[in-house]
């Protein structure tokens, strides 16, 4: 299931004022159905290039179609999200 460009810039409008808080994942999750959205610690993140960056989060594309869960940059083949507050613990 392809992250659609409209569901990205819903996103992109949500994570605009939003932090990587519990109710911002389940508001992602309703933006995109079926999707997986995942808040981690900002630490876990240190070695990937964040798909979009805001004020007070990033956000990270996943691509769990193989066996293992990867960062991927491509919106065609992302199955969920990961969240990582900036500057603090998600």
């Amino acid at each position: 299931m392809p992250i659609t460009p409209e569901q990205i810039e819903h996103i992109d409008a949500l994570l605009a004022s939003a932090s990587a808080d519990a109710a911002t994942a389940v508001a992602i999750r309703q933006l995109v159905s079926g999707a997986t959205v995942t808040r981690c610690d900002p630490a876990d993140m240190t070695d990937e290039v964040p798909f979009r960056s805001y004020c007070s989060c990033n956000l990270y594309l996943l691509d769990g179609r193989d066996h293992c869960m990867r960062v991927t940059s491509d919106p065609s083949v992302a199955t969920g999200f990961i969240l990582a507050e900036k500057g603090q613990k998600a």
